[in-house]
């Protein structure tokens, strides 16, 4: 079967205001952010990339357009299975707000049993994103063979969501994983079981310096900023 690469969209306005953005729309890369879109054609330079396919919102479809451009004669798909979770009430408002919400508690520590108010639950985005991967998976084998390789970009939550798929792990333990915006994430399905191959790779180890400020002790939905 073959392989995915998972990629996390470029850092975006919402990341560096702070906010939830879900579904917003008009959300776009901020500086940062086009420039990790605009180096991802010479991370994957020598890669054989049968497909492309993309989350609905500007901001991945931004992020693959460096890619596409570098390679015109790679098909794009969008599926809106890989578009954020659906934060309903939730979307739009400052994250520093939300940490006082009860719901966040339940978030952090049993996400299997957080609905976002007028939104979904994260059972189901998860659900949704692996039903889409396991039916590209078939699609891309089908069409280019089992040795094949895909791009699929998205969200920090979906992806999070899909290693956790991938590694068998319970929804409630997601919240352990972090993916920083632009990074790969690598992922070979077989008959039998995948194997992760790269998690949240940029290729730069600067978020792992100490920061002015020490990064919160929860994981931040939607996923955070990334390096500064």
């Amino acid at each position: 079967m073959p392989t995915l690469l998972l990629v996390r969209h470029g850092r975006s306005t919402a990341n560096t205001e702070g906010l939830l953005a879900g579904w917003t729309p008009g959300v776009a890369l901020d500086d940062r952010g086009a420039a990790q879109a605009a180096a991802l054609p010479g991370r994957l330079a020598g890669l054989p990339l049968a497909e492309i396919v993309a989350s609905p919102l500007q901001r991945c479809q931004e992020t693959v357009r460096p890619l596409l451009d570098a390679r015109p004669g790679l098909t794009a798909h969008t599926d809106e299975r890989v578009g954020e979770c659906h934060y309903g009430d939730w979307t739009g408002r400052k994250l520093a707000e939300l940490s006082d919400e009860p719901l966040m508690d339940i978030v952090q520590a049993h996400p299997s049993s957080a609905a976002f108010p007028g939104g979904e639950s994260m059972r189901a985005m998860q659900t949704r994103a692996a039903e889409a991967v396991r039916e590209w998976n078939a699609r891309v084998e089908r069409d280019h063979g089992a040795d094949a390789m895909y791009l699929m970009c998205s969200h920090g939550d979906i992806i999070k969501s899909l290693v956790a798929d991938a590694l068998g792990l319970h929804l409630d333990l997601f919240q352990r994983i972090a993916v920083e915006p632009c990074s790969i994430t690598a992922i070979r399905y077989t008959r039998l079981r995948p194997f992760l191959l790269r998690l949240g790779d940029t290729g730069d180890f600067r978020s792992l310096a100490p920061r002015e400020e020490p990064p919160a002790g929860d994981a931040t939905v939607g996923g955070d900023a990334g390096a500064p």
